[in-house]
């Protein structure tokens, strides 16, 4: 226990030094985890804003449907048989929609 405190009174000479491990974990934080993120929710919202009559899209709950109708915030998804439910354009997501579509394009 003796050898942990002479360690740690050891590195306390030099302050700049810690300075610079915290600004390089707060730069690896951004590049690595937060700007990521900015990046995927930019394309989402690009992506919804995108969609139109008549594309088949997948809601984050895993309806999968036909735009019928855009009315401002919502879309109308219609379903096998006319079944029409109404939902929050941002519940459209994009991966699912975007795996769907390339498997729709594989069966074809």
């Amino acid at each position: 226990m003796f050898s942990i405190l002479l360690q740690t009174a050891q590195t306390q000479g030099n302050p700049w030094g810690q300075v610079i491990l915290m600004v390089a974990i707060i730069a690896i934080f951004y590049f690595f985890m937060i700007r990521p993120q900015q990046k995927k929710a930019k394309d989402q919202k690009k992506f919804v804003e995108e969609v139109k009559k008549g594309d088949l899209v997948v809601t984050i709950g895993g309806a999968h449907g036909r735009v019928a109708e855009i009315e401002g915030d919502t879309v109308i998804l219609e379903f096998e048989r006319g079944a029409r439910i109404r939902f929050s354009k941002s519940s459209i997501s994009m991966d699912n929609t975007k795996a769907a579509n390339a498997a729709v394009k594989k069966v074809e």
